[in-house]
């Protein structure tokens, strides 16, 4: 698996467009969200259907192609330094294939950050655009508006990325060991969904593979680890990196399922790493080489997240 390209980091002044790719937007924690991003000395703009909501279906914040126009605009508009989405939720597989990633490759590459169903997203951006992105916390999330780990995590990868090429969890291993390939990952009910799409990503070889997921019963957990087993997607995989598994099973029973069927690839694997739908989630950059260490529950970057 091969690096992706880094964008460069923010400074002081730079704009940021922040969409609503997935699920309906609370209006009152997006103006939380943009006060923590002025505070930060950022100049964000709001796309134009951040605030709508689908006529037929409430889960979506407006229609697939106001989505996906949002998106498209925010990330061609070369005064815009970073792209910054609102929430997960769900929506983006049904507007991934609208965008046009001829014009968006041409735009050339900036900052992308969200988490949960932009898993789809950051996997698009990995394989159409060879771009590495930011798993991080989203901009109307009750960690981005109130949690000071979240928050300092997200800023400093952001303004000063050489102060966290090494990232601690305090995770411990599930199984020990030292490992060294390409950071990728996400939502593991949207990385299941994804294989058999239009440019899928065909594996996890050579990767550090992150995973995490939120409100989902031990058997369905169970179906997507065993789907991605089977299909041979992780094959090769070099370390798995575990994170939240929020309003799942309590994770004493969850650490079972995950031994039985991660321990079979003979990798390195490093439990509650503490990114995800956790309360003060780490920031993890896709896409860039990186060493994991389970023993210490640490992932430490060859080069920092943005140049």
């Amino acid at each position: 698996m091969k690096e992706l390209q880094r964008p460069s980091r923010l400074a002081a002044g730079a704009r940021v467009a922040v969409v609503a790719p997935s699920g309906p937007v609370p209006e009152e924690r997006l103006q939380a969200g943009l006060d923590v991003l002025r505070g930060w000395d950022l100049d964000p703009v709001v796309a134009p259907h951040v605030l709508d909501r689908h006529t037929e279906f409430g889960y979506l914040a407006g229609t697939d192609a106001d989505r996906a126009a949002d998106l498209q605009h925010a990330w061609c508009d070369r005064s815009v330094d970073a792209v910054l989405c609102a929430r997960g939720g769900y929506g983006v597989q049904r507007m991934v294939d609208l965008l046009d990633w001829e014009a968006m490759r041409a735009a050339g590459p900036k900052v992308f950050v969200g988490f949960s169903d932009i898993t789809a997203l950051h996997e698009a951006f990995a394989t159409r655009l060879g771009l590495a992105t930011l798993h991080g916390p989203m901009a109307v999330g009750i960690d981005f508006v109130k949690n000071a780990r979240a928050q300092q995590h997200l800023k400093s990868t952001l303004f000063a990325p050489e102060t966290v090429r090494t990232i601690t969890s305090g995770g411990t291993a599930l199984v020990p060991g030292r490992a060294r390939g390409v950071t990728l990952g996400g939502c593991l009910c949207l990385l299941a969904a994804e294989l058999g799409t239009p440019h899928a990503r065909p594996g996890a070889r050579g990767g550090l593979l992150c995973l995490e997921d939120v409100g989902e019963e031990t058997y369905r957990l169970d179906r997507y680890l065993t789907q991605l087993l089977r299909a041979g997607w992780l094959d090769g995989v070099r370390g798995v990196l575990l994170g939240s598994w929020e309003q799942c099973e309590a994770y004493e029973g969850l650490r079972a399922l995950l031994a039985d069927r991660l321990g079979g690839l003979g990798v390195p694997v490093v439990e509650e790493f503490g990114f995800g739908h956790c309360e003060g989630a780490l920031t993890i950059p896709f896409g860039v080489a990186a060493e994991l260490d389970a023993g210490t529950g640490t992932l430490t970057l060859d080069e920092p997240a943005l140049r």
